[in-house]
Formats: C-alpha cells, structure tokens, sequence
C-alpha cells in the first residue's frame, strides 16, 4: 500500500447521544501513516481507550467506562463517554482530553517503540492525560516523567513508521 502525506486531510466527527445525530466537521492537518494508526485501538476494533471515557480522566480524576450512547469519531477512532457533558466538552475540544501519542503507551514511546495500553495506568502531566501499558510499566515511566515526556514528544508520530 502507498504511503500517503496528505497534510490537508479532513477527518469528520459524528456525533451521537441520547437519540440526536448530527455531525461537524474537523479541519486538523495530520500525516497519514501506512504502518500503524494514529489512535491506539485494540486488534479488529476502532474503539479507543478500550472504550474508556477521556474527558473522565480530567472531571472525575478516575478512569470510567464510556457508553455507546455517547459515542463520537475522531481520528479514525471511536470514542465513548460516560454522559453528554463529556461527550460535549470532547466535541468541543478534543485535542484538550485526548491521550498524547494517540493513546499508545508514553513509555515505549519514550523508548522509541509502540504498545498497547491499560485505561487504568494514566496519569495527567500539565493537563495532558498520558497512558502506560501497565502499572508497573507506569512506575518505570514515573521514574522520571519530564525526560520521557521529551524523549516521547522527539519520537512521536515517528514510531508509527517504524
């Protein structure tokens, strides 16, 4: 498959919940890679953060389970929320609660490499949710969160390629 760098690339986000549906559209310049996804989604599945809710992360300082009534799609991924608040305030500003390095693990990425993540090893890092692929893996990433942090930002989106 060609590798396609179409920096002008809409991506749409359809919006649904307690019955409505509407849709708006997002203008945000990316890449597109032909080696992994931009959005962290487990294997045969679009669903991001195993379908945990990002915006909960923030408001209830906990990792809560989203719901298909509350769902949007953003960056090729789907999104659950726990209520329409959330979803809402996603819709709003989604760039603000989604997980940096598009929910990949922070610390492989730190490592230059990808990994799958767990919703319950997180932590929020100058208002920036960042995910691990376990709480052990999470502790090493702790050690010492600004190095990994700039180690992860030079590394990102590269890995995707890699």
């Amino acid at each position: 498959m060609p590798r396609s760098h179409d920096i002008n690339r809409r991506h749409f986000l359809k919006i649904t919940g307690s019955g409505l549906a509407a849709a708006a559209l997002i203008s945000v310049p990316t890449t597109s890679y032909a080696a992994q996804d931009p959005v962290y989604t487990s294997f045969l599945s679009s669903v991001a953060i195993n379908g945990y809710d990002p915006v909960a992360y923030f408001k209830a300082g906990t990792p809560v389970e989203g719901s298909k009534d509350h769902k949007a799609e953003w960056m090729g991924a789907t999104w659950y929320f726990a209520n329409k608040e959330n979803l809402n305030a996603f819709i709003a500003t989604p760039k603000a609660y989604a997980p940096q390095y598009g929910g990949y693990c922070a610390w492989a990425v730190a490592q230059g490499d990808i990994a799958s993540t767990d919703p319950n090893a997180w932590k929020i890092v100058d208002n920036k949710l960042y995910l691990n692929y376990s709480a052990d893996i999470q502790n090493r990433w702790e050690r010492d969160i600004s190095g990994n942090i700039k180690k992860g930002d030079r590394n990102w989106p590269k890995v995707l390629n890699d």
